[in-house]
């Protein structure tokens, strides 16, 4: 791996801005590679844009920005059609199932439909934990982390009342995507 340039975007409120820390941590602390996160995000905290970017190599990073993304995650239709609907051939791009519904077509990157949100709230009564359900499923299908340095990266930066239940969420996704997606 040279360099792979992962953008997440959703809505403030969804843990785009944590997801993108638990996954550059992850690469950084846990599996010794570079990696810068870089995170953006409307005035409003919650209900505006946010965005965060995450750029993992073996060598150098010379260029901290995502310039095309291999991995796009989208949290929301509005995510969706800001920055999904334009992903280049051989990109991956992850949605929510329960949040994105129109323009999946116009996707140029292999599309997985991951029920984040249903999943969290089902199984774990919060949707606030979709972020680390589909964290969780992006680490099975693109094996650009393991999932124990997600594990690790989330009992050093989430808050503590929600480490455990991010912890279930990351094995949950994990484990929902192995038995339901296919690799690219």
């Amino acid at each position: 791996m040279s360099r792979t340039e992962v953008r997440i975007t959703g809505f403030g409120g969804q843990g785009v801005i944590l997801a993108g820390i638990v996954l550059g941590r992850a690469v950084a602390v846990h599996e010794g590679k570079k990696a810068v996160q870089t995170q953006s995000y409307g005035a409003e905290t919650r209900g505006g844009a946010a965005r965060a970017e995450v750029v993992v190599s073996d060598e150098k990073i010379d260029y901290p920005k995502v310039i095309s993304a291999d991995i796009t995650i989208t949290m929301s239709q509005e995510s969706f059609d800001r920055y999904g609907a334009s992903t280049r051939m051989g990109s991956v791009l992850f949605v929510d199932a329960d949040l994105v519904a129109a323009g999946l077509g116009s996707s140029g990157g292999t599309v997985y439909r991951v029920p984040a949100t249903k999943i969290a709230s089902d199984e774990f009564k919060k949707t606030l934990a979709a972020n680390m359900v589909m964290l969780g499923a992006v680490a099975a299908v693109t094996k650009i982390v393991r999932l124990e340095s997600l594990k690790m990266s989330v009992r050093e930066v989430a808050p503590k009342a929600s480490r455990d239940l991010n912890t279930q969420a990351l094995e949950r996704g994990f484990e929902w995507a192995l038995a339901n997606l296919k690799k690219p």
